[in-house]
């Protein structure tokens, strides 16, 4: 089933040139990134790759997804809270696919506090809406 927006509150745009060869940057010029293939998939690893960028952009909206659902559970998110995300990419039958890895760390916080939280992100992250059925996605609080 797609999911359509309700509403659309923002919409970022991107002109990429190259593909993994090649460079990418946003319409506002905030974002400019070269783009090289890592030295695993046989490039240069000389520059950053969509699956870095990924990595970032999960992570970074995975962690408002935990601020978001901790405001209304009352909750408050420790300022050192961090996530380290992995993207892996590799074959499967019809090309290739993503496998995404969140180690969400929430110091101070009671390990069921912080798995709640990481819980109840998942459902209203955008990404992990996205992903959800798309490919494999672990959690694990750190």
């Amino acid at each position: 089933m797609t999911t359509k927006l309700d509403k659309v509150l923002y919409t970022a745009k991107a002109h990429t040139t190259g593909g993994r060869e090649g460079q990418s940057r946003s319409d506002d010029g905030l974002l400019e990134v070269r783009l090289a293939p890592p030295k695993e998939m046989g490039g240069k690893g000389d520059a950053t790759n969509p699956e870095q960028l990924f990595a970032a952009g999960y992570s970074a909206c995975f962690m408002g997804a935990i601020k978001f659902v901790a405001a209304q559970k009352k909750v408050v998110v420790p300022a050192d809270a961090s996530i380290d995300a992995s993207v892996s990419i590799g074959p499967i039958p019809n090309g290739f696919g993503l496998a995404v890895e969140l180690a969400v760390s929430l110091p101070g916080l009671e390990r069921a506090v912080a798995q709640d939280l990481v819980d109840s992100a998942h459902i209203v992250c955008p990404y992990s809406n996205a992903t959800r059925g798309n490919i494999e996605v672990k959690l694990s609080v750190i």
